[in-house]
C-alpha cells in the first residue's frame, strides 16, 4: 500500500464518522464532514495524478 492509499482510506473513515448522524454530533451541521469531504477531494485528485 502506498502513502496516497493509506491516506484515502483514513479520510474516508474519518469522513464517515463525521457525519451528523448521531445525538451527540447532530449540532455540528455538516461543516466537519464537508470539509474532510473537501479534503478528501484533494488527495484523490493528488493521488490519481501520482503527485502524493
Amino acid at each position: 500500500m502506498t502513502l496516497g492509499t493509506i491516506l484515502v482510506i483514513l479520510l474516508i473513515l474519518l469522513l464517515i464518522g463525521a457525519v451528523p448522524a448521531w445525538p451527540h454530533s447532530r449540532s455540528w451541521g455538516v461543516y466537519p464532514s464537508g470539509i474532510l469531504g473537501v479534503v478528501l477531494v484533494i488527495v484523490l485528485i493528488l493521488v490519481l495524478m501520482r503527485a502524493l
